[in-house]
């Protein structure tokens, strides 16, 4: 059970006067001080009732029943704090996300849900918050503040409205409000995003950003209005510049997104203050857990860069716990605090040997106490959340062109590898009986996004390149931020059964070739989330991933990629379920461009 502070404080001072055993003691370990910035050798930790007790030689809190972990030689480590994440971008539960995360030395995370929010809006963020309840892992939420996150451009199957996220507020578990994608929203006066910024200022929590224009008049701007930190920031020059006007720099390093290398340089090159720093992951998919880890694969990244040991723990422990204003329960290892500990004998391959959540060891040399992992059902419409006007056609997928040429130009979305960017380019395609065709040989996709929360109807076609693919389709309700159905193939024939085939499984992802199934991830809650083990699920993405290749994709992380080629908040170009996005622009424009 956790305890609030001031239910346990009087006990926790007993244990300190020596007049109480700690339940468990850690002896003799280099503790790493991220307050001072000091490593302490030769420190022990007394813990009671879930919280740290005593700082220093504790042979006196040593009773009968206390548990003593021998650290000598190693270092003691406060649990790292993930700042920024999607747990539905694990494609995992949040209990199976926690047994992935917990080795690794997650041991709390503010989690933005606004993709389960985009399909059942404030309901499905409270079953996420439910399940996250019982688990050791400690799940803070972000209200999600774009539901939809383009309005007017895009349909979702739900809307958070200003008087929800007044509401949420009130909430002890969350701690402010979701990145706040609509920034041009903002900035023009956007009467929700005004209203949901204004209530959360009003409870005292934090409003999380998400700002990837250049325009520095709407940065400035953005900022005014109470937005307080970016994790969208690609460049050291962004993150200089975000610093400098008081933004909190989010540095982001996940499956697809590396920007680490680029942005770290504020520290190792500009030197700045890195109070005002955290290191996040934002989006991470299952194999990078299992093979890299989670946010202790950030915290490595940042020491490689050259960031010092004790500045990349600080930035993903004190930093962010500063940051949400929960410091007086995480972020450093000092009496009164969580004792969310990690024992690790190297800082810079940081992987724990030995993980504590509330003062439980939860993970030892390997073996993950599987016991304190309680089981959580969806309910039925949650699990049923594909509705489709109707089985779609080959002729769904033709796109047709509206003239009478032979050829025509028209704007494609130009993925960039490793990046949540797109470009917005041009390309001249045939026309063959009124229908555009793709370029497979220049690696021009036909592309679709599919309404599938109503079941009106609704299917906008497009063009894509940057993949790859020499044959086949592959769909995706994994489509940020709305997650209508996306498609994409060599030809309708298969993006026809893609489309059909993955709305049976009740969404996730999937590859089909020649009208055969080559690879699936099933994810039937809300379409974006499994119900399946963090192992099948790693195994499933590990034949989806063999499976693009096998098409002709060479792209790392490709479904994470895809899946953001409909997100209508990051530039330069998008597809939604109404057609192509300028983002640049925030409007809708034509597929095809003659003039």
């Amino acid at each position: 059970m956790r305890h609030p502070l001031h239910e346990v404080s009087c006990h926790l001072t007993q244990v300190a006067r020596g007049e109480q055993p700690a339940d468990l003691v850690i002896r003799g370990g280099t503790l790493v001080n991220v307050l001072t910035g000091e490593f302490l050798e030769n420190t022990d930790i007394a813990v009671a009732k879930g919280r740290i007790a005593f700082v220093g030689e504790c042979r006196f809190a040593i009773g009968t029943d206390t548990e003593v972990i021998e650290a000598r030689g190693r270092f003691v480590v406060p649990g790292l704090i993930d700042g920024h994440m999607h747990v539905e971008s694990t494609m995992l539960t949040v209990t199976e996300f926690s047994k992935a995360a917990l080795p690794k030395g997650t041991t709390t995370i503010f989690m933005d849900p606004h993709e389960i929010s985009n399909v059942f809006g404030n309901r499905g963020v409270e079953l996420m918050q439910a399940e996250a309840r019982e688990l050791p892992l400690k799940v803070y939420t972000t209200f999600p503040s774009c539901v939809p996150a383009a309005p007017g451009l895009e349909d979702s199957g739900a809307t958070i409205t200003v008087e929800d996220v007044g509401k949420a507020m009130q909430r002890d578990d969350v701690v402010g409000l979701g990145e706040v994608m609509n920034f041009p929203g903002v900035v023009f006066g956007d009467e929700t995003m005004s209203g949901e910024i204004r209530e959360t200022i009003k409870a005292r929590k934090t409003v999380t950003g998400h700002f990837p224009s250049e325009n520095e008049g709407m940065l400035q701007g953005y900022i005014a209005t109470g937005v307080s930190s970016c994790h969208e920031t690609v460049t050291r020059e962004q993150g200089l510049q975000k610093l400098r006007l008081g933004m909190h720099l989010m540095i982001r390093e996940g499956s697809a997104w590396h920007d680490v290398k680029e942005v770290v340089k504020v520290v190792t090159e500009d030197h700045v203050d890195t109070r005002n720093i955290s290191l996040v992951t934002d989006d991470v998919y299952p194999q990078t857990l299992i093979e890299q880890g989670h946010l202790n694969h950030v915290v490595r990244r940042a020491i490689q860069e050259g960031v010092a040991p004790m500045v990349a723990i600080q930035m993903a422990t004190v930093n962010p716990a500063r940051y949400f204003h929960v410091e007086d329960n995480h972020g450093s290892l000092t009496p009164g605090k969580y004792a969310d500990i990690l024992i690790i004998d190297n800082l810079y391959r940081f992987e724990p040997d030995v993980v504590i959540a509330d003062g439980q060891i939860v993970f030892d040399h390997g073996r993950l106490m599987q016991g304190l992992f309680p089981t959580f059902d969806y309910p039925h419409e949650v699990k049923h959340s594909i509705h489709l006007h109707h089985p779609l056609t080959v002729g769904d997928f033709q796109v047709v062109t509206s003239g009478e040429r032979d050829k025509t130009v028209v704007n494609v979305i130009q993925v960039i590898e490793n990046s949540a960017r797109t470009q917005r380019v041009k390309a001249t395609l045939h026309v063959e009986q009124g229908r555009i065709m793709p370029d497979v040989a220049n690696d021009i996709l036909t592309l679709a996004c599919v309404s599938r929360h109503d079941g009106q109807g609704g299917i906008a076609l497009g063009f894509a390149r940057g993949f790859g693919l020499q044959r086949g389709a592959v769909a995706s309700t994994v489509a940020h931020d709305s997650h209508n159905l996306l498609v994409m193939g060599t030809n309708p024939e298969d993006m026809a059964v893609a489309a059909n085939e993955l709305a049976k499984l009740g969404g996730g992802m999937i590859v089909v070739d020649g009208g055969t199934v080559k690879g699936a991830v099933p994810m039937p809650i809300a379409g974006l989330l499994s119900d399946k083990s963090l192992g099948e699920v790693v195994q499933e993405v590990g034949q989806l991933e063999g499976a693009w290749r096998q098409l002709g994709c060479e792209m790392n992380a490709p479904f994470m990629t895809f899946s953001l080629i409909a997100l209508p908040v990051i530039p330069e170009i998008r597809i939604s379920n109404r057609g192509l996005v300028d983002v640049e622009n925030f409007r809708l424009i034509t597929l095809e461009d003659n003039d």
